[in-house]
Parts: C-alpha cells; structure tokens; sequence
C-alpha cells in the first residue's frame, strides 16, 4: 500500500544566509521512502536579521523569549509567502535558528517557537528536533543521518558542507555521523572582513598561500582527535579556533586558504574507504574548495543538481517531520551517542 504526505521543511544555517524552504512530497510503500522536491527557495535574512541573529548569544533571557516569538512570527509570514497558488502541506517541519548548542552541559536551543508558527501559518508545525536526544544523553545532532540512510542509500557518504562540514556513512550496519570541522562559517567570517558575503568563486583563497605553522596548528585542535559522536557549535568556533587565526600575523588571503586546506584534510582523513560519496551545502559551489577535497579524499566526489546542494537539509526536515508524525524513530543513536533511540520534535497543533 503507497502512502503519500506533503511537508514542509525550513532550515536556517549558522552560516546565516537565510531560511531554506523546501515544499516535498514522500511516499512510503514496501520497498521504502522516496521524495519529490516540489517547490523551494531561500530567504535572505537583512542585515537586520543578520544583525540580531548573531548578537542574540549575548542577550539576556527576556530578550531571547522575546526573539523566540518574533523570529516564529518572521517564519510564520515567510511560509504564507511562500505558499501562495501552491499546495497547503499537511505538515510543516521547522529546524528553527540555533543559538545554543552545548550537549556537554545537557542543552541545546533554536530560536523559532513552534506555537507561533502553528498560529500565524494555520498548519500543525513540528519543531524542537534536538532536544529529546541531548535530555537522553546524546549530542542532539546531527540529524540528517536518518534521511541519508532511507532517502539516499546509494551513497556510500554523504558529505554536507554548510557552516560546518558532517559526514554520514554506513559502518557494519550502524549509521556513522558527526561534525567534521568548521566550513562556510568561518570562510565567511574572513570574507565579511573585506566587506563580502563569502568567497565568491574562490577568488580570496586562490590570492594566498597555505601557512603550514598554522595548517599544523588547526590541524591539531583537541576536536579532531576525540572520537564520534561528536558535534559543534559556534561557541567552539569563538573560543578555539577564532584566537588561534588571530595568533598569526597572516593576511586575510592565507588564513583563509589555509582553511581550506585545513577543511580538505579533516575531510580527508574521515573517509577511510573508496565509494560514492554526495556532496551537498553551500561549500559544494565553491570550486577550489571542492578540488582540495576530491585531491585530499580517497572517495569518488558526487556534485548533484543545484535543488539538493541547496535544500536537501530542508528536505530532510520536512522527512523528519513526517517521521515524527507517524511517531516512528528519527533521531539515530549510533550518531548521537544517546541512551537510545528516539522520535524527536514537539508537534504544534494550530
């Protein structure tokens, strides 16, 4: 018997780009999942949004409740847009905007209150993904893993490039995952010194020269050497790797290609075996960053089209949504490190 559900999936990213929409349709028969991506599109945040989505770790705590509702109210109205003269889904599937995330210490929080997005949108909306796996003891990320094994099994890794770089792949039946490294986010962060979004077609990195004193010195973070499950948060980014790029005196242009060499190398020493690897996120558009990684990595380097580059986080939240819906298991954890495995996300009924 075929079931079929519409859902809707948001993701917003550390990288801060925006909120990616994705408007899919899954079915679900005997012999397993599959999808259609039938709309999608990504918001830009304003400088604004920007402004207050990277300054809201220093709030204080009336303030961040207060951005909680009116981060949702801000989804809430850029879904209606969206589904103007197209199809209502049965579910809206929200990952909302991270601002905390410190498994360690047992918490995890993204802005974007689920209620408020019931309310303004009319739709029953599923959000707070993370927090059922981090009260178990897990890492509460990642969470794609789950989508990678039903939805593109034919992969041997699945390699996302967003502000950080993760990794899923399949190991004597248990699912493998966990954060690399830092990506986009911290390319960014040196590109928005001159004053840029990002860099663009490489053109900052291909200026510079790799420094190996500090190649070596990235290359040697405690992060690297702990073992799976593990993930990151902009905090670790602010407290370990920010101080040591400022420790050299180096121009923007080979820090930042030092980056990406570091980037390719921690890829590289993740895949450990040949195969088909698909690359999706941001950093799969960025031409020298993709070749370090095809030169640094014994894998066969699958670019896909633009529409799952760009959306298949989203795609897979609105998976993870349906998931949750039918109360069936979506959080995995051989990847979290958890007690067990778990259904997360709280359903919003409007």
């Amino acid at each position: 018997m075929k079931e079929s559900i519409t859902a809707l999936g948001l993701m917003s990213g550390t990288s801060l780009d925006g909120i990616d929409l994705a408007l899919c349709r899954f079915a679900h028969t005997n012999s397993g999942w599959s999808f259609l991506i039938e709309a999608a599109k990504t918001v830009s945040y304003s400088a604004e949004w920007q402004k207050k989505l990277r300054e809201a770790e220093k709030s204080t705590a009336q303030d961040i409740l207060l951005l909680h509702n009116e981060y949702a109210r801000y989804t809430g109205e850029v879904i209606n847009r969206f589904l103007q003269g197209r199809t209502v889904p049965g579910l809206i599937a929200s990952h909302g905007h991270t601002i905390f995330h410190q498994p360690k210490k047992h918490f995890t929080f993204q802005l974007g209150n689920g209620t408020v997005i019931a309310a303004e949108t009319g739709i029953r909306t599923i959000a707070d993904f993370r927090n059922m796996d981090v009260a178990l003891g897990g890492q509460g990320a990642p969470l794609v893993p789950i989508g990678d094994r039903l939805l593109f099994g034919e992969y041997e890794y699945c390699l996302n490039l967003g502000g950080f770089s993760n990794i899923s792949y399949e190991e004597e039946g248990r699912r493998i995952a966990f954060d690399i490294g830092p990506a986009n986010i911290v390319l960014n962060y040196l590109a928005q010194q001159k004053g840029l979004e990002y860099d663009k077609d490489s053109l900052i990195a291909k200026s510079g020269q790799v420094d190996n004193a500090l190649l070596n010195a990235l290359n040697n973070l405690p992060f690297y050497a702990e073992t799976p499950p593990k993930s990151l948060g902009k905090e670790w980014l602010d407290s370990e790797m920010i101080p040591l790029l400022e420790k050299y005196s180096l121009s923007l242009a080979d820090q930042m290609r030092t980056l990406y060499e570091h980037i390719a190398i921690q890829i590289g020493r993740v895949i450990h075996l040949p195969g088909k690897m698909l690359v999706t996120g941001g950093g799969a558009h960025n031409p020298l960053l993709m070749n370090r990684i095809a030169v640094c990595s014994k894998a066969e380097v699958i670019i896909p089209g633009k529409e799952i580059i760009d959306f298949k986080e989203a795609l897979i939240f609105a998976f993870l949504g349906v998931l949750a819906n039918r109360q069936k298991i979506n959080c995995l954890s051989a990847v979290t490190g958890s007690s067990r495995d778990n259904t997360g996300g709280t359903l919003y009924l409007p």
